[in-house]
This record gives structure tokens, C-alpha cells and sequence, in this order.
């Protein structure tokens, strides 16, 4: 999923490896749905377990651009000048909040055992995959059409554990244009 707002900041594993999980749900999200499973584990992935989600509807995607395109525009924080002035943005705006947001998300250091890449073109974000995974990879994609709202789920035959051990996984991000946070790991599973 992308963004849903500011996020909340939620430390795993405390002392060992701690990451800040930059996906979760906003505070008021949590407020409004304290029974709502933020994560589960694999042992909860079996025919007839109930859990309580709360899937968002998938906002409205930039478009990639096309590599040479996306190549030619700056993307990182000392630019972010002109790069408002490119896309006539107002830094103040909430839309230059974001635009800033994204790249310093982009910019912060990696956790240990990942790696990480922001994708501004569709040929990037295959570039880096392929360059984790090897080049015979299956690609996945998550869209929710229509926001349920917190309830109820159960899981059905048929789910199944992807037989790889490493994979990227890409989060849309708000920004004038396409753009993916993309991390490569061994410590999930699909």
C-alpha cells in the first residue's frame, strides 16, 4: 500500500533490529480501528482463521515516465528548488510537503538486511528487481477498487507460501509522477 497520511512510526523487534515501518496506518486510522490486524504472522495464513482488516481504496496513480524522461529530472533534496520550479509547484503547499516527504523518504538510510531503491520509471523498478531476484521472477500487483472499511476476514483455501525466499516489494508514492519505494529482503515472506 502507499501512504495514507502521516504515518505512524512503529518500532520492530525493540534492541535487536529495529526498523521504523513507514506503511502503517495513520494514528487516527489506529484510534478509529484498535482491533484492526496491522500485522500478522505466517502462522495466521491457514484455511478458516478470521482477522480483522481494513483495506483502503488504491488512490490515484501518477503516470510513469519513460526512463530518459525520468533520468533528466532531479530527484533528491538539495534540488527540490528546482524541481518545484519544473513542476510549478508551491513549496508550501501540502502538495510540496509531499513531493519533499517522498524524496527525504527516499534519501533516509536503509535498515540492516535491506536494500533499497526509488524507482521514477517503470524500466527502474525492473532493473532493480531483476538485479536482486534473477531475471525469471513473477510479478504481483495489490489494487483494492473499493474501500471496505474495517471488518471482518477469512482466509479460504488456496492460499499458498511463494516457494523464493527473497523478494522486492515496491510501494506507490505521492508524487507529481510515478514513483516506487522499492526494498529487497530475506527476513519476509510472500
Amino acid at each position: 500500500t502507499g501512504h495514507k497520511g502521516k504515518p505512524v512510526y512503529v518500532g520492530v523487534s525493540p534492541g535487536k533490529n529495529p526498523f521504523l515501518y513507514n506503511y502503517a496506518a495513520t494514528q487516527d486510522q489506529l484510534h478509529d480501528h484498535t482491533t484492526a490486524a496491522i500485522f500478522f504472522l505466517e502462522k495466521d495464513m491457514h484455511p478458516g482463521k478470521v482477522m480483522n482488516l481494513d483495506f483502503t481504496e488504491t488512490p490515484q496513480r501518477a503516470t510513469f515516465l519513460p526512463r530518459k524522461v525520468a533520468d533528466s529530472i532531479p530527484f533528491s533534496s538539495e534540488k527540490l528548488p528546482e524541481i518545484f520550479n519544473e513542476f510549478e509547484v508551491n513549496p508550501k503547499s501540502q502538495e510540496g510537503e509531499t513531493m519533499k516527504n517522498t524524496i527525504k523518504e527516499c534519501e533516509s538510510p536503509v535498515i540492516r538486511g535491506e536494500e533499497k531503491h526509488c524507482a521514477t520509471s517503470l524500466e527502474s523498478m525492473i532493473d532493480f528487481s531483476t538485479s536482486r531476484l534473477g531475471t525469471n521472477v513473477r510479478a504481483i500487483s495489490t489494487e483494492v477498487k473499493k474501500q471496505t472499511g474495517h471488518q471482518e476476514y477469512k482466509i479460504k483455501d488456496g492460499v499458498t507460501k511463494m516457494t523464493a525466499s527473497r523478494s522486492v516489494v515496491c510501494h506507490n508514492q505521492k508524487y507529481v509522477y510515478a514513483v516506487f519505494y522499492c526494498h529487497a529482503t530475506q527476513t519476509s515472506k510472500a
